[in-house]
C-alpha cells in the first residue's frame, strides 16, 4: 500500500507538503518532488570548485559566532541572512534551491515536448508534452468547470444503502481519492519476497489525527479555519451558505471520528504494530459490515486470498460508521473527499481556495508558485520516470553514476569495519549484521527498467480528466503487484528527486540523479566536503537498515529479530538516548520535538557522520592528509559539508506542523546534535569541554 511503503522508507528529506494540493496542481502524485543539477551554483552554494577552491562557499558563515557555541550558526548564520525566504514557500534552503534549479531542466524537456506536434502518439514523449500542455491550458481549465466531474457526484447523489457507499468509495479511491481509508499493496513484512494487499487509516483532510484530538488554541484555530475552509469549497460547488456551513460541520464530524480511531504517528512507524496480516474470509469477523469481495471488485483489484490490515482498531470503528452514519451524511463527506482531492486541477476560485488554507493558513506561505512550476511538479507526479529518461540523458552521464556508486561502496566498506569492531554488539548479533549489510541492493541514478506509461491515456483535453485517468492509472498498477513476487527492480522515487531512501522490505538503498549534484556532491571538489555532504548521505541511507525500525528487519527484507536478548537491550538503551536528547528541542516555546518520532532519522544522521568520517580518515591513509584550504583543515570541512546541506530556513507555521507529523528532525537541529556527541567535531574546532557543542561523556550518544 502506498502509505505503508512511504511509511517505512527511511528518507533523507521530507519532500512531501502538509497537503500536496497546496502547492501542486494535482493532489495526489507528488511524493517525489524534483531537484536538478546546475553548473552554475545554486543561489548561495558554490557549484563549481574554481570559486572557492573545495565547493563549500566562505559567504555562508557567520563569523561572530563560535563553531563551539552553535556549528549552524557558524556554518550556515551567513546563508540564513542573505537568502529570506521567498514568498511563494514555507521553507527555503538546499533543497528548495536545488528543486527550483531542476524545475528549470524540466520546464526545458516539458516546453519542447508540449510544441512538437509531430510526436508519435502513444510515446512518452508526447504523454509528456500533451500533460504539461492541458495543466498549462488554464482557459480550457475554466471552461470546463466542474463537468468533468458531473458523473461522479452523480454516483455519490445516487447512494441509497451500505453496499452503494462501499462501491462509491472503490471508486473515490479508485481515482485517488483518500476515502475512510487506504487500500492497496505491500510487501509481506514477514514474507517479503511476495507482495500482498494492504488496507491502512485513511480520510482526514487535516495533517495528522491530533490535528482532531489536540484542545490548544492553536489547534482550534487550525480546526475552525479548517471547518471555514470545507464550508468555503462547499459553496464553490453551488451549495447555500447555511447547507455549506451545516455540510462542513458534517465532514469535521466524521473526520474526527476517524481520527480517534487513528493511530499516532509514533506507531505508525513500528512495524509491529502495523503487520496484522488475516484472511479474506476472517475479515468478515473485523468487519461484518463492509462487504471486502464487492469493494475489491470494485476497485479493481486481483483475486486476494489475505491481506495486512495495518490498523484494525480503526476498521472496526469504520465497521460501525457504516450503519450508524446517516447515508447522507456520506454523500456530504464523499462530496468533499472528490472535490478535495482535485481542487488544484480545477478552476482557479477552487485552486485560491485551496492555497488558502493549506498553503497560507498551515505553511504560512504568502503567494502561490508559478502555475508552471506546479505543472512540473505534477508532470513529474504522474510520469516520472517518462520525463525522467529525457533528464538523465540531458543531465547524469554514465561517468557521473560511476564516479557516484564508487563512494557509495567506500562508505560501505567503513559502516563494514565499524560493525566488525564494535565493542557492543556481541559475535551472533554481528554476524546477521553483516550478512544484511551485504545483501543490501544498490540503485544509483536512475532505474534499469523503466516504467512502461502504455496503459495511461493523456491527451490535450481539460486537465482534472488527465489527473484523474493518471490516478486511476497508478492504482492499477499499484494493485497489479498483488500476488506476485516482489520486483527487486522498481523505484520508489523519480530520477530528478533530490533525497535518497532506504527501504527495510526491500533491504535496498536508492541515490536518484536529482540528488548527485552540488551542494551534496561534486567528483571534482575536495573530498573532505564531499564525504561531509554525499558520504554523509549515504551513510545516513545505510544507517536506517539498522535503525530503531530498520534493524527490525533482517538480510531479506522479513520482520524477524536477528539480534541476541543483550544486543537489542543494548541497542534500545543507546537509542533513548538519542530520544531523550531530541526530545529537549524546543521549536518555540511550549513546542517541542518528539524524540520518539524522530528516532529513527536522527540515529541515522548520526550514524551516516561517523561512518563517513572513517571512510575519509581511510581514504587519507594511502596518501598525505590534504593542507588546509581557506584556513580549514580537512576534518573541519568534512563538517561544513555536512552543514551546507542543512542550510534552510522554516516558516513557522510550517515548523509547527513538521514537529508534529515530521519524522526528521528540523535542520538545525541535524547539524547541532549529531556533532555535538561525536569527540572528532570538538576536535577538529578545538571546542573545550563544557561548550555548548560538546556533551559531557556521560551524556555523549553513540550507536555505529
Amino acid at each position: 500500500m502506498r502509505r505503508a511503503q512511504i511509511a517505512f522508507l527511511g528518507c533523507l528529506f521530507l519532500l512531501l507538503s502538509v497537503k500536496a494540493s497546496a502547492q501542486s496542481v494535482n493532489s495526489k502524485r507528488t511524493e517525489a518532488l524534483p531537484l536538478a543539477p546546475s553548473s552554475s551554483g545554486c543561489g548561495g552554494f558554490a557549484a563549481d570548485d574554481t570559486q572557492t577552491g573545495h565547493g563549500f562557499d566562505l559567504a555562508n558563515l557567520d563569523r561572530s559566532v563560535s563553531p563551539c557555541d552553535n556549528f549552524f550558526e557558524f556554518a550556515d548564520g551567513g546563508w540564513v541572512k542573505n537568502n529570506p525566504i521567498p514568498p511563494a514557500y514555507s521553507r527555503w534552503g538546499s533543497f528548495t534551491i536545488l528543486l527550483n534549479h531542476n524545475q528549470d531542466v524540466l520546464r526545458d524537456i516539458l516546453e519542447e515536448a508540449a510544441k512538437d506536434k509531430s510526436a508519435t502518439p502513444g510515446s512518452n514523449w508526447q504523454k509528456i508534452g500533451d500533460f504539461y500542455a492541458s495543466c498549462m491550458d488554464e482557459s480550457q481549465v475554466e471552461s470546463a468547470g466542474l463537468k468533468p466531474l458531473d458523473a461522479e457526484f452523480k454516483r455519490i447523489a445516487e447512494i441509497n444503502d451500505v453496499p452503494s457507499l462501499q462501491t462509491e468509495v472503490a471508486r473515490l479511491q479508485r481515482g485517488g481519492a483518500d476515502a475512510v481509508f487506504g487500500f492497496g499493496s505491500e510487501p509481506d513484512f514477514k514474507n517479503s519476497s511476495r507482495v500482498i494487499a494492504a488496507a491502512g487509516q485513511g480520510g482526514l483532510g487535516l495533517p495528522d489525527r491530533d490535528y482532531y484530538t489536540r484542545d490548544g488554541e492553536k489547534d482550534q484555530q487550525i480546526r475552525d479555519a479548517y471547518s471555514k475552509h470545507v464550508a468555503n469549497m462547499f459553496k464553490l460547488l453551488g451549495d447555500d451558505d447555511q447547507k455549506a456551513v451545516a455540510e462542513a460541520k458534517t465532514v469535521l464530524a466524521i473526520e474526527t471520528m476517524l481520527a480517534k480511531a487513528s493511530m499516532q504517528r509514533v506507531d505508525l512507524r513500528d512495524p509491529d504494530k502495523t503487520y496484522h496480516k488475516m484472511t479474506v474470509s476472517s475479515l468478515g469477523e473485523l468487519t461484518p459490515n463492509l462487504s471486502w469481495e464487492s469493494f475489491f471488485k470494485e476497485i479493481g483489484a486481483p483475486p486476494i486470498s489475505e491481506i495486512d490490515i495495518n490498523q484494525p482498531d480503526f476498521f472496526k470503528e469504520v465497521n460501525k460508521a457504516l450503519v450508524s452514519v446517516p447515508l447522507n451524511d456520506w454523500k456530504v463527506y464523499l462530496r468533499w473527499q472528490l472535490v478535495h482531492s482535485v481542487a488544484a486541477a480545477l478552476p482557479a476560485r477552487f485552486v485560491d481556495e485551496n492555497f488558502n488554507f493549506y498553503g497560507k493558513t498551515l505553511e504560512g506561505q504568502q503567494e502561490m508558485l508559478p502555475r508552471w512550476r506546479r505543472c512540473v511538479q505534477s508532470a513529474d507526479g504522474h510520469l516520472g520516470e517518462a520525463l525522467g529518461q529525457f533528464y538523465v540523458q540531458r543531465n547524469f552521464p554514465p561517468e557521473a553514476k560511476a564516479h557516484a556508486l564508487e563512494m557509495v561502496k567506500n562508505i560501505m566498506a567503513a559502516l563494514r569495519d565499524d560493525l566488525t569492531t564494535l565493542d557492543w554488539m556481541s559475535p551472533a548479533t554481528r554476524e546477521q549484521a553483516l550478512k544484511k549489510l551485504d545483501a543490501m541492493q544498490l540503485k544509483i541514478g536512475y532505474p534499469d527498467k523503466w516504467r512502461d506509461y502504455s496503459n495511461y491515456h493523456v491527451d490535450r483535453g481539460p486537465y482534472v480528466e488527465n489527473i484523474r485517468r493518471g490516478d486511476e492509472f497508478q492504482t492499477a498498477y499499484d494493485l497489479a503487484k498483488i500476488g506476485k513476487p516482489k520486483d527487486r527492480k522498481l523505484w520508489g522515487m523519480t530520477p530528478p528527486t533530490v533525497n535518497a531512501y532506504y527501504s527495510p522490505l526491500q533491504n535496498e538503498i536508492v541515490f536518484p540523479a536529482g540528488i548527485l549534484q552540488p551542494p551534496f556532491y561534486d567528483p571534482n571538489r575536495d573530498d573532505a566536503i564531499n564525504y561531509g555532504a554525499i558520504g554523509a548521505v549515504i551513510g545516513h541511507e545505510l544507517t536506517h537498515g539498522f535503525d530503531d525500525q530498520g534493524a527490525k528487519f533482517d538480510a531479506d527484507g522479513n520482520l524477524k529479530n536477528w539480534w541476541t536478548e543483550e544486543d537489542l537491550k543494548n541497542f534500545q538503551t543507546r537509542g533513548e538516548c538519542i530520544v531523550k536528547q531530541f526530545d529537549s528541542f524546543s521549536i518555540e516555546p511550549g513546542l517541542n520535538l518528539n524524540g520518539k518520532l524522530v528516532e529513527g532519522e536522527s540515529i541515522a544522521d548520526l550514524g551516516g557522520l561517523t561512518i563517513a568520517y572513517h571512510a575519509l580518515q581511510h581514504a587519507f591513509e594511502s596518501r598525505p592528509a590534504p593542507p588546509p584550504i581557506d584556513g580549514f583543515t580537512a576534518d573541519q570541512r568534512f563538517f561544513l559539508g555536512w552543514a551546507q546541506v542543512w542550510a534552510s530556513s522554516t516558516r513557522l507555521e510550517r515548523a509547527r506542523v513538521l514537529a508534529h507529523v515530521d519524522p526528521h528532525p528540523a535542520d538545525r537541529f541535524r547539524v547541532t546534535a549529531p556533532l555535538s556527541n561525536m569527540p572528532a567535531f570538538a576536535k577538529a574546532y578545538g571546542c573545550k569541554s563544557g561548550s555548548p557543542m560538546v556533551r559531557p561523556a556521560e551524556q555523549r550518544c553513540r550507536i555505529w
